[in-house]
């Protein structure tokens, strides 16, 4: 099991920012297609408890689950690769989660969300500019990954005021499709 903190900030993009983005950074070709899988339990468990469970799909064959604990300056993850056999058996079957982390429940597949990415090195992260389709709905989101906390605020605020974006608040991906699903905090 790898395990790891994410330090990330965030901002919704209109459809002309995203694609001005892309054309700036010459990046309409690098754009790779990931589809998100969330999961819960029957209660709502992870909902609940501000927590993210979700089985990534990358390419045609690289599958990973992802548990995320959010706070206000990062998230903790832990990840553990699957092979795509358990996967697509985990996706449509549901199962346990203590088989792969601390936690005992039950889960099913919650919905399903296609995340378009493209991604390039700055400053001292990475940002990433996301087109995201689930359920008939697509938007466009902003995404700055840092190490530091204080440091990567401040040229996330540099580059939004470069380019003139305002900053908004982001909706986390797995809670797009719980509103989606009509699932009430």
């Amino acid at each position: 099991m790898k395990t790891n903190i994410e330090i990330e900030f965030k901002t919704p993009l209109d459809e002309k920012q995203y694609f001005d983005l892309l054309n700036e950074f010459e990046l309409e070709n690098n754009i790779f297609k990931q589809t998100n899988f969330y999961f819960d339990s029957e209660e709502y468990y992870f909902r609940k408890n501000k927590i993210v469970l979700r089985v990534r799909k990358k390419g045609e064959h690289f599958y990973k689950i992802t548990l995320k604990s959010h706070s206000d300056k990062g998230a903790f993850e832990q990840h553990v690769l699957l092979d795509e056999q358990e996967a697509t058996d985990m996706i449509k079957n549901g199962f346990n989660t203590k088989d792969f982390f601390d936690i005992d429940q039950n889960v099913t597949l919650l919905g399903t969300l296609d995340n378009y990415r493209v991604s390039i090195p700055y400053k001292d992260g990475e940002l990433f500019f996301d087109k995201v389709e689930y359920y008939g709905i697509t938007d466009y989101e902003l995404e700055y990954e840092v190490d530091n906390y204080d440091v990567g605020k401040k040229f996330f605020e540099e580059f939004l005021k470069h380019y003139n974006i305002t900053q908004k608040p982001s909706i986390r991906k797995s809670e797009r499709i719980y509103k989606t699903k009509g699932i009430k905090a």
